[in-house]
């Protein structure tokens, strides 16, 4: 039977983040469920900066679409092209000038003394290793570069981009990490009338229960605790920005995941 308050629930998870020019808070305590992983957008036109300062968070810039200059910072006087990204600890400020137009998604979480400044350049060459991967095998399989990856110093950050295979699922077969990491997909590269869904429900097995979320360019969807696996339409791709907060420093860990075990056959 349908649980319809879950339901009502898991309908919050999505955010719509803003096109308008700027800095906007999309995913905070103060108005989503999830209360470690926080989201933001900064959109800047050509020739105009923007100091993002990170206060008590740590901070995670990813760029994903134009070119910007990074200054104003002592070890991250750097250019910035799409798909590069940067991290700053708490207490740190970092200046950013476009110079085409940006669209940077910015992933936050509690600062507790551990993370260092770091800048990643996005090099779809690597060897499958450490930060290029491949996950799920058949229609599940997808392609993953970590942008602050678990052997990067950060606090309780962990984050990457994942693109599906075209038409394909991705997180497949179903997983949660409820008790150690909450996550946000940040959705990118796919603009409408593209589109694709994010799935969401909560306990194992209970898939009557299930709330699908439309997905493109600019959606923010939350996963504080429950299955969340996705899948594209037929002829696209689904892209996201991944971001996992830990509950607490040593649970920063990128295999507390756990499958549902009815599919995870």
């Amino acid at each position: 039977m349908q649980n319809l308050k879950n339901k009502e629930r898991m309908e919050k998870w999505s955010v719509q983040s803003s096109d308008a020019e700027g800095f906007h808070k999309v995913i905070t305590p103060d108005t989503c469920e999830c209360q470690e992983a926080q989201m933001f957008r900064l959109n800047l036109q050509k020739g105009n900066s923007y100091t993002l300062e990170s206060g008590e968070l740590e901070m995670h810039p990813v760029l994903l679409a134009g070119k910007a200059k990074l200054s104003g910072h002592k070890e991250l006087n750097q250019e910035m092209e799409k798909y590069d990204s940067c991290y700053i600890p708490g207490n740190d400020a970092l200046t950013i000038t476009a110079e085409e137009d940006c669209i940077f998604y910015i992933a936050a979480a509690k600062y507790e003394g551990i993370g260092e400044p770091h800048f990643r350049k996005f090099d779809p060459s690597l060897p499958i290793g450490d930060v290029h991967q491949i996950h799920g095998t058949g229609a599940g399989q997808r392609e993953v570069m970590f942008t602050l990856a678990p052997q990067d110093s950060a606090s309780r950050l962990i984050c990457g981009l994942t693109w599906s295979g075209e038409g394909a699922w991705t997180s497949w077969p179903p997983h949660q990490h409820e008790k150690d990491l909450e996550e946000v997909y940040c959705y990118f590269d796919m603009p409408l009338p593209r589109f694709g869904f994010h799935v969401s429900y909560l306990k194992s097995g209970e898939v009557e229960d299930i709330v699908t979320h439309t997905v493109h360019s600019g959606t923010m969807v939350q996963a504080p605790c429950g299955y969340h696996p996705t899948v594209a339409s037929p002829g696209g791709r689904n892209a996201y920005l991944w971001v996992l907060a830990a509950f607490k420093h040593e649970s920063r860990r990128y295999d507390l995941a756990i499958n549902d075990p009815v599919f995870d056959k």
